[in-house]
């Protein structure tokens, strides 16, 4: 037999936390919250964006979900809605294509895409860090000039040389 003495006092102490939701129960209750119904499109193609890790164009999410879940209208249709409720944002515009990011209150994240190849790389570390303070503090000074809804999207884009390995 294995005994064992935990003490309760130690567990007086400790506050108890909300359990973190899933991306995908944020991403539903946002739907709910806006009076949007829970569709079996509309979870698919939030599939698909939760399981990216880069912005995606529609013809991209429309791949990952597949046909027969649903058609290419219904996601260009989704996506508009989500956008509308600020669900997705606009991350990206390549070649004239809208790339679109789940926007779960998380930091946003920017991406740099190489004008030969279009390989995407994210900007992390310090550079990401003070290109979201600048743009907080604009978008702050926007709000003050009585601007509502606010918000961003920014662009990188260069030709990336080639590094010895």
């Amino acid at each position: 037999m294995i005994a064992s003495h935990q003490p309760n006092e130690a567990l007086a102490n400790v506050k108890a936390t909300a359990p973190t939701q899933s991306p995908m129960e944020a991403a539903c209750s946002h739907l709910k919250s806006a009076g949007l119904r829970i569709t079996r499109p509309r979870l698919a193609i939030l599939e698909a964006l939760i399981a990216r890790s880069e912005p995606a164009s529609i013809e991209q999410i429309h791949e990952t979900v597949g046909a027969d879940k649903c058609d290419l209208v219904t996601v260009y249709r989704c996506i508009s809605a989500f956008e509308d409720i600020r669900l997705v944002r606009r991350a990206l515009v390549v070649d004239g294509t809208c790339l679109y990011a789940l926007n779960l209150g998380r930091p946003t994240r920017y991406h740099v895409v190489c004008k030969q190849t279009r390989r995407m790389d994210e900007i992390a570390g310090e550079p990401a860090a003070e290109l979201a303070l600048a743009l907080s503090k604009v978008e702050e000074q926007l709000k003050a000039m009585g601007y509502a809804d606010v918000g961003h999207m920014v662009e990188f884009s260069g030709t990336r040389r080639e590094t010895a390995s």
